[in-house]
């Protein structure tokens, strides 16, 4: 007997049939009510199957300080001012031809609200 989701035919109309649920069950529907535990169900199949078939990768370190200096409105000449370092210097980390010393990285973690495992690459 098979389980959860097996093809992406099956993945796509679970999807829309979850669209579907989601203009039906309000934040007030009952745990009871057969549309809710249809897009539970739904869900579940869906969360296991991407778990499979969608890996997700860790950004890395240039991604996600590009990310921080979009959000804040930063040019790397503010950021080179903002961590205290030569505008050369972002722009290696930016590239990926360099990686910040623990102390640098330790400071970027801080001052651009970066996890310290993406800092640090672990």
């Amino acid at each position: 007997m098979k389980k959860g989701i097996q093809t992406e035919k099956q993945y796509t109309a679970t999807c829309e049939r979850i669209e579907e649920l989601l203009m039906v069950v309000g934040n007030e529907t009952s745990e009871d009510d057969k549309n809710f535990i249809e897009l539970d169900l739904l869900s579940d199949l869906v969360y296991d199957y991407e778990q499979i078939h969608f890996e997700v990768k860790k950004p890395t370190l240039p991604e996600v300080i590009n990310l921080r200096m979009f959000e804040m409105g930063l040019t790397q000449e503010k950021l080179s001012k903002l961590l205290n370092t030569s505008p050369s210097r972002i722009s290696e980390y930016l590239s990926g031809k360099s990686e910040p010393t623990l102390k640098k990285a330790r400071e970027i973690s801080k001052k651009l609200n970066i996890d310290a495992d993406i800092v640090l690459g672990v």
